[in-house]
């Protein structure tokens, strides 16, 4: 004889379809691929996206004066790498002002208007953000365009841990950086970490080579270190003279000598980012635009 009682599942149904929906409803829709035909620079959104930048601000590797070695090496190492060959990651360090994001802007430039058989694309990641940097080469990876993958400003801090995931992209890890990748990084710290630092590291522990190896080992990890320092006042005064010719800038020369290296001593610096203030001012005082 068969039992009477009703089973309970079907009454159950209903529940468990709208618990369904509703899991459906909160979790997050797959991730589009990135359109890397829609621009040729991107930049890393901390939520894990590419975020296109139709025009990027940079300046013609023309008027970049005084930085003609490291020019001309890091265009070569970006050329290569461009071309599928061998490269290395480069840290730009050194002094402030002195061109070194705006040498990897230019270099990225001159390269993709040479229309090299592989485009080549910039993807800028803020140092707050270099955490997702595995997630970012994983997306990267299987693409067929080559990138430069550009962190201006870096530098760690004590109790900073995150330039573990830095060094585990540029090749650590099972997988290693991808064939198609290249890091570059400017930074004012030849080794990313503040003298003090390491000192303070050195002095409190056991064995205290081994103490900061792990970090100072960071900087290993780019082939290429190329150093920017403090220019010259002829090289100052070279950049002061390509930038007016370059934005027809009609000034009686002895007095754009004198103004350019008063508004240089007045700051305490001379540099290229020096240089261009002094000719911002001096547009707007002529009235000019600077296209």
């Amino acid at each position: 004889m068969t039992d009477p009682t009703p089973s309970p599942l079907p009454d159950l149904m209903p529940v468990l379809l709208r618990i369904a929906a509703a899991l459906e409803r909160a979790a997050p829709p797959p991730r589009p691929a990135p359109d890397f035909a829609a621009a040729d620079a991107f930049v890393w959104q901390p939520e894990g996206r590419l975020q296109p930048v139709p025009r990027v601000n940079r300046v013609e590797m023309g008027l970049l004066r005084g930085i003609d070695r490291m020019r001309d090496i890091l265009f070569d190492n970006t050329e290569r790498f461009a071309r599928g060959l061998p490269a290395n990651n480069a840290l730009l360090w050194g002094a402030r002002g002195m061109g070194k994001s705006s040498l990897v802007k230019a270099v990225h430039a001159e390269i993709t208007a040479r229309a090299i058989e592989r485009p080549l694309k910039l993807v800028e990641i803020h140092r707050e953000d270099i955490e997702g940097l595995p997630a970012l080469m994983g997306l990267l990876r299987p693409d067929p365009h080559r990138f430069v993958v550009f962190c201006d400003d870096l530098s760690f801090d004590a109790e900073d841990t995150s330039y573990k995931s830095l060094k585990a992209a540029l090749d650590g890890g099972i997988e290693g950086r991808p064939d198609n990748v290249i890091f570059y990084a400017t930074s004012n710290r030849r080794h990313l970490l503040p003298r003090d630092m390491m000192e303070n590291e050195r002095s409190t522990a056991i064995n205290p080579g081994e103490a900061v190896e792990e970090k100072v080992s960071l900087s290993d990890r780019f082939g290429l270190w190329l150093g920017f320092h403090k220019c010259s006042q002829d090289e100052y005064l070279a950049m002061i003279d390509a930038y007016a010719s370059r934005y027809g800038l009609d000034v009686e020369p002895n007095r754009l000598r004198a103004e350019a290296l008063e508004w240089s001593t007045t700051r305490g610096a001379r540099s290229g980012r020096t240089a261009f203030q002094y000719i911002q001012d001096l547009a707007g005082r002529l009235g000019q635009r600077l296209d």
